[in-house]
């Protein structure tokens, strides 16, 4: 009986090395980045510091709270700072950038400012990374909304 011998595949050579992790050497990574779902890195520690400086979120500690002046200013973007105020998550906090040392906006609000962001094209996210970058709108679009 004639011998039927199966093709064999060439097994794909891989690296022994893992991956490389990013880095807060990484400039892309440093400058605008996804920290779960809110805008984290350089940009969204501006983010943080400008709502600071405008008062829209003051804070107290470890405490961030969102001022009146902030939930008009979050409602310009169509964001209805009442309606994630009552979900069960977090609503308004504080998240310490790694990169930065310096804090950026988390919570239900972080998400939705990331999102809000997103839907203008003001920022992009990069397929299969965290990194995000800003669009030349979402510069001017930002000092704007944020006052600058």
């Amino acid at each position: 009986m004639p011998s039927r011998s199966r093709p064999t595949a060439s097994p794909t050579p891989r690296s022994k090395r893992p991956p490389r992790k990013p880095t807060p050497r990484d400039t892309a990574f440093r400058k605008a980045r996804t920290c779960y779902d809110h805008l984290a890195g350089e940009a969204g520690v501006a983010v943080y510091e400008g709502l600071v400086k405008r008062r829209a979120i003051v804070t107290a500690g470890d405490a961030v709270t969102l001022t009146p002046a902030g939930r008009r200013l979050f409602a310009a973007l169509g964001i209805d700072t009442d309606s994630l105020a009552r979900q069960r998550r977090a609503f308004c906090t504080a998240c310490l950038d790694w990169s930065e040392r310096r804090p950026h906006l988390a919570g239900a609000l972080g998400g939705a400012l990331l999102a809000a962001f997103e839907g203008r094209g003001w920022v992009r996210r990069s397929l299969g990374s965290r990194v995000v970058r800003v669009t030349a709108e979402g510069e001017k679009g930002m000092e704007g909304w944020l006052g600058g």
